[in-house]
């Protein structure tokens, strides 16, 4: 089910709105000429990371990985990233939204358990 196309859709949702809590976080945790750099940099980090570090293989990307990680340390990137954007909305005051993209985070790797498993084998 972690192929499945719904939750592939829902796990670039996903994605997405966790640049978007990194970028909140950024902007609503500091001041000054700082807000825009890290509303900026955290999400362009968290990207480069996302897109960078691989699984090879992978059947829920292209295959491809332009840095070889193990499965450990990709589920790890992932939980990272996805989390610390949930958590970027309820620092920068969206605690409801950031509520339930973790709870949206938990559902899709919950339908994900084969692809935790084939990671975690990696």
């Amino acid at each position: 089910m972690g192929n499945a196309w719904w939750n592939l859709t829902l796990r670039f949702l996903l994605e997405l709105a966790a640049l978007l809590g990194l970028g909140l976080a950024g902007w609503g945790l500091s001041d000054g000429w700082w807000r825009w750099i890290l509303a900026l940099a955290l999400p362009l980090i968290a990207a480069v990371l996302w897109g960078t570090f691989a699984v090879l293989n992978d059947p829920s990307r292209s295959g491809r990985a332009p840095v070889p990680v193990p499965g450990a340390v990709r589920l790890v990137l992932e939980l990272t990233i996805l989390f610390g954007g949930a958590a970027g909305f309820y620092l920068a005051g969206y605690t409801t939204t950031g509520i339930i993209v973790a709870l949206l985070i938990a559902i899709s790797y919950a339908f994900s358990l084969d692809r935790l498993s084939w990671l975690l084998k990696q």
